[in-house]
């Protein structure tokens, strides 16, 4: 059986598929997942403090899945059921693999799982992803060996965004560890728009997993936001992390309007979970999150 969100995922694709039967090319696909992020942080959804012109734009210009909610309360088995359309119990993936920076080599997406990217890459798609994988840190699980053409992101469960400084440590690109000193969330909001600009002439598969607003809580160099405005030190540590988020999705938004791709491209954004309140300082507004 597939969860809730990944039959929509499969009607939405489905439906377009059926109605670019006689089209000269197949729709891109982008997913974009964000990592802890509350309920009521959004505008969309009601926040005040926080804004977020860029999500909202998702769900204002295109259809809002109210009783969409995914499969899985943790980080992983979200994860796990998003890119198998399977209830995480059928394969024993229920759970995060203890401490979010364990890269223990036995865990990982089981490789019996056939995944999303795969199933499209045999359909002619060009896969890529860009953030938090997440799903194993051996080279058997990773991404470009389940089904993704690129692959560039850190393969734990959290991850530091840095202050820009200094390097940010655990960035593969591939198989390779690379160096990174760009804040995470611009670094990631960088590679997903070189990815769109290389694949632009193809049908493409874009996965772009953000870390934000997962711990640890750390400020954006580039949005400082008004004591005034936000009191709690903590939340507003929190708020400049997700403005870094909704920035670099409008960054990909633009990429895609620039190149005309816009009409002819699936967006769908979802957090991983509800937000954990007492530690990242989220908002779940009426809903109990995790």
């Amino acid at each position: 059986m597939i969860n809730n969100f990944s039959r929509c995922l499969l009607a939405a694709i489905f439906i377009t598929f059926s109605s670019y039967s006689h089209a000269a090319s197949k729709p891109n696909i982008i997913i974009i997942v964000a990592d802890d992020l509350g309920y009521a942080d959004l505008g969309i959804h009601g926040c005040k403090d926080i804004h977020t012109p860029h999500i909202d734009s998702i769900a204002k210009n295109g259809v809002r899945c109210t009783s969409g909610y995914v499969s899985g309360p943790y980080c992983s088995p979200t994860r796990a059921g998003l890119l198998t359309g399977r209830y995480q119990q059928r394969f024993g993936h229920e759970f995060n693999p203890g401490p979010a920076g364990n890269n223990s080599p036995s865990f990982g997406l089981s490789l019996d799982e056939t995944t999303l990217p795969q199933l499209l890459k045999n359909a002619g798609y060009k896969t890529g992803m860009v953030g938090k994988w997440h799903l194993g840190s051996t080279e058997k699980f990773n991404p470009i060996n389940r089904g993704f053409d690129e692959y560039f992101g850190f393969l734990g469960g959290a991850n530091s965004y840095t202050d820009g400084k200094t390097i940010v440590s655990n960035i593969v690109r591939g198989t390779k560890t690379v160096e990174e000193k760009e804040y995470l969330t611009d670094a990631f909001a960088r590679e997903a728009v070189a990815y769109v600009d290389k694949q632009k002439k193809d049908p493409f598969f874009l996965y772009l997993a953000f870390n934000a607003v997962h711990t640890p809580l750390q400020a954006s160099p580039k949005h400082d936001i008004d004591i005034d405005k936000i009191p709690n030190p903590n939340r507003r540590t929190y708020a400049s992390m997700l403005f870094a988020m909704d920035d670099a999705i409008g960054k990909l938004l633009l990429k895609l309007d620039k190149e005309n791709l816009t009409e002819n491209t699936l967006i769908f954004f979802i957090s991983d979970n509800g937000g954990p309140e007492g530690v990242n300082f989220s908002d779940n507004g009426p809903l109990k999150g995790v």
